[in-house]
């Protein structure tokens, strides 16, 4: 369960789309890598930010939520940031039968948000637990792994590389144009791999928590098969402006598809949209407050 939630969200977790097999053809080396724009990281993967969704199957069966959460770590130089996100089954139809509740934390730093450490906390069905450690060597490439009790293992790659948050996180704010393409070194299957991000078009969406916005199309295009079987195109819809703001994720899948919609935002950087909640929320909480997150957030490090 929590394998489909996370696909959907983050970019090594993504099967081939059909763009894929167009862009295959394309001559990699002509698309450039993706750079920061320092200036986005002003109103947008701040300190403090807070995203959460909620997935729906198809029909509008709502089967968890996921809650992204940025802060800054105090006293570290060069600026080091940790991304937490909590996938869970919890308000979902499925709960009752396999709960899921897994932590994701990723540190990352530096002007590039490159991430140093990755750690998972998992709990899956009733049975399930696993806990999991990856630390990447941006200077020499080395990306160490271990999970539970298990001997660890040694990758090489070229560095610098992106885990999945990070390559989401990052990609965000990176300069946007409609037809364009730039790669982002990402570490999945074992190895490196140079995602390709396309921005698609421009659309204006209605139904938001933010209200009427309009929005940046764009999809990531994978050639490899990514951790899980999951085949389809998956695209990600940002607000236009400079707070970049995932409101809305859809993946089509063999079968039906998952939605990502935006259902709390947070962000005092990005004062337009502080405090966003769902219409039938707004009754029951203060002005520019969301509800609070699910357990598991800052307040339980």
């Amino acid at each position: 369960m929590t394998r489909l939630l996370l696909a959907i969200m983050m970019f090594l977790l993504l099967a081939p789309s059909a763009r894929a097999k167009v862009e295959k053809e394309t001559d990699a080396a002509a698309i450039p890598f993706g750079v920061i724009d320092q200036r986005l990281l002003k109103t947008a993967y701040v300190d403090g930010e807070q995203m959460r969704y909620d997935v729906f199957w198809t029909g509008g069966v709502k089967i968890g939520e996921l809650t992204l959460e940025i802060f800054r770590m105090k006293g570290i130089k060069p600026a080091t940031f940790r991304v937490k996100a909590v996938i869970t089954t919890e308000n979902g139809a499925i709960h009752g039968i396999y709960p899921v509740r897994d932590v994701h934390l990723t540190t990352v730093s530096g002007p590039d948000r490159l991430p140093s450490r990755y750690e998972v906390e998992q709990k899956e069905g009733y049975n399930y637990q696993a806990s999991r450690l990856t630390r990447y060597n941006q200077q020499t490439g080395r990306i160490w792994y271990k999970k539970n009790a298990d001997p660890s293992i040694t990758y090489w790659v070229e560095a610098p590389i992106h885990n999945e948050f990070s390559a989401f996180l990052g990609s965000r704010v990176m300069p946007f144009a409609v037809g364009e393409a730039f790669l982002v070194p990402t570490f999945a299957d074992k190895r490196r791999n140079e995602v390709q991000v396309r921005v698609l078009d421009r659309q204006t969406l209605d139904d938001t928590i933010l209200g009427r916005v309009d929005t940046m199309q764009v999809t990531p295009i994978l050639e490899f098969k990514g951790l899980y079987d999951k085949n389809g195109d998956t695209v990600i819809w940002y607000t236009d402006d400079a707070c970049r703001v995932p409101v809305r994720i859809n993946s089509k899948l063999k079968i039906g598809s998952l939605t990502l919609d935006l259902t709390g935002y947070r962000n005092a950087s990005c004062p337009r949209y502080d405090g966003a909640v769902r219409v039938e929320e707004k009754k029951t909480v203060k002005a520019g407050e969301i509800p609070a997150l699910p357990a598991g957030s800052r307040k339980d490090e």
